[in-house]
């Protein structure tokens, strides 16, 4: 259950992030951006009990999951920013 419980916290966490997340690197597409979204979840799950914030049993919380999303998303747009080319 802990599982299902991160992914439907991270798919909420993804929608708040992509409002929260300025540019225009962004993720185009509902499902890219909430995958993204269980991703940083995920992150904010494995950063927090190898932190010693959650215990092992417990998943992030929606602020620690958006936090995690914000950060996916940011890393997300730095690296599709970089792979981005203009053609003369």
């Amino acid at each position: 259950m802990g599982i299902i419980w991160t992914i439907i916290i991270g798919f909420v966490a993804g929608v708040i992030a992509k409002f929260i997340t300025p540019g225009d690197n962004e993720p185009s597409g509902f499902i890219l951006t909430v995958i993204l979204g269980i991703v940083g979840a995920f992150v904010a799950t494995y950063l927090g009990q190898a932190l010693g914030w959650y215990r092992a049993d417990e998943g992030a919380g929606l602020i620690g999951a958006v936090v995690g999303a914000v950060v996916v998303l940011l890393v997300w747009g730095a690296v599709a920013g970089r792979r981005t080319t203009t053609l003369p």
